[in-house]
């Protein structure tokens, strides 16, 4: 009797369940990782506030552009490629005007970042609906996190000093980046109102719904006007956007939530009307913050008349401001509170992204950058028409036109800077997906690969 010799089995795994086990993992994953490093405490790393989070983006792109090199496709298409790739005429000229090299490379990338680089890493990383929803609601639970924060400091006096107490809602970010938090919980609410409007299962809309209300308290305790109008409006076109019926239902439910924080737990305190009542009081009574804005947007205006075309150069407002400004203009602001000294910081940039667009980079710059924002608009607002009239993805329409509208709106406030920036990098990558790829992609059978940017079918077809 003869016996065979057992065959020894490879440790290596088939390249079958090796294809099923990436097909399982999504690639928006590290995308993920970005968003839970601004649930840390992150010191920021310089004027421009970048971090850890920024860093990984860094490698977030890396990893895009391995991945695309593997599947030997076509990295964009044409429509996307000239909308994301726009801003660079505009870059590129003022980086030639810039007052020195190392201001033109630290300038020319910080925009290439935030404006080209990361949205279409988050854009060719994207897949379908699913991963688009897995982003949105990471940007919910990160908003929950920041927000749980910020409501703590609030409570316990801990948070940023505002009017000589210690009150003001900051999240991990600190008095430094005293937007930070107010820009994530109104991302997270923005992103929740859209998945509550969307389609998808009942249970999800209510835990979307329920997301949106409860971060209604961290934001109103940022006391950040900028935010508070952003997102009013945002949430307004969100609901005409989704029908007017679900605009009155929600309207009404919202209504009632402000009644009871503002009543029934006695969240409206003073210094929450003072704040409240003062975003009607900028041009007859402003404080100072609202007139060194002023004088700020008046210093930033004065630079593009003296350069309309290509502006002052990239980071050049700092060295142009004194130039410009008036007497109004205060040394900086005080900063102070959520574990922080006493700081005076700066004021560097005019806080309001179009001005310092205008000022730094002059009309050739603004229209580059805001043309790509309006054709991002436009394509995202045609497929939130297409998937309004028949099939599903409304969710995914309305957050990425509300996060677009937020954003657009919150730019005649703020500008970029600070860790939480890296946020806006990755909202116009889901804004991108959506206005420039989404449609096509959903319609597109899951198992066809792609060549050369065309299902396999049909380049096999020509």
């Amino acid at each position: 009797m003869s016996l065979a010799p057992t065959p020894v089995r490879s440790a290596r795994p088939a390249p079958k369940a090796l294809g099923k086990l990436s097909r399982k993992v999504s690639p928006v994953l590290p995308v993920v990782a970005v968003l839970a490093l601004l649930a840390l405490p992150v010191s920021p790393g310089g004027e421009g506030g970048a971090g850890p989070a920024d860093a990984l983006s860094a490698l977030v792109v890396a990893f895009c552009v391995v991945r695309l090199a593997r599947q030997r496709r076509r990295p964009l298409s044409p429509l996307a490629a000239v909308v994301l790739g726009l801003p660079v005429v505009g870059l590129a000229v003022a980086a030639l005007g810039a007052s020195s090299p190392g201001a033109a490379v630290t300038g020319l990338g910080r925009y290439l970042q935030v404006f080209v680089l990361v949205p279409a890493a988050v854009l060719l990383l994207i897949r379908g609906r699913s991963d688009f929803r897995l982003l949105a609601w990471s940007f919910v639970a990160l908003a929950g996190w920041q927000g749980a924060v910020g409501v703590h400091q609030y409570v316990t006096g801990t948070g940023a000093s505002y009017q000589g107490e210690e009150i003001r809602a900051v999240g991990t970010f600190g008095p430094q980046d005293v937007m930070g938090m107010a820009t994530v919980v109104s991302f997270g609410l923005v992103c929740a109102l859209g998945l509550a409007l969307g389609r998808t299962p009942l249970r999800q809309r209510l835990a979307a719904a329920a997301c949106a209300l409860a971060l209604l308290l961290p934001l109103a305790l940022s006391f950040s006007r900028g935010a508070w109008i952003a997102t009013a409006l945002t949430c307004v076109v969100q609901l005409l956007l989704a029908g007017l019926r679900r605009a009155l239902r929600v309207g009404a439910a919202v209504a009632a939530a402000g009644v009871i924080l503002l009543g029934g737990f006695g969240v409206g305190t003073a210094m929450l009307q003072e704040r409240i009542n003062s975003i009607t009081q900028v041009t007859d009574a402003p404080d100072q913050s609202v007139t060194d804005r002023y004088t700020l947007w008046a210093a930033a205006a004065g630079m593009w008349r003296e350069r309309p075309l290509t502006g002052v150069g990239l980071k050049g407002f700092p060295d142009h401001r004194d130039a410009h400004a008036s007497l109004a203009l205060s040394s900086g602001s005080d900063t102070e509170g959520a574990g922080s000294a006493f700081r005076r910081q700066p004021l560097l940039s005019p806080h309001n992204m179009y001005l310092l667009v205008l000022a730094e980079q002059g009309l050739i710059g603004l229209l580059a950058l805001a043309g790509s924002w309006l054709a991002l608009l436009v394509c995202g607002l045609r497929g939130l028409l297409r998937v309004r009239a028949a099939g599903p993805g409304a969710d995914c329409a309305l957050v990425a036109c509300g996060l677009l509208v937020w954003q657009l709106v919150d730019f005649l406030y703020a500008d970029i800077g600070g860790p939480s920036t890296v946020l806006t990098a990755v909202c116009f990558g889901l804004v991108a997906w959506w206005s420039l790829a989404g449609d096509e992609r959903e319609r597109r059978p899951a198992h066809l690969p792609v060549l050369a940017g065309r299902p396999a079918e049909e380049a096999g077809a020509r």
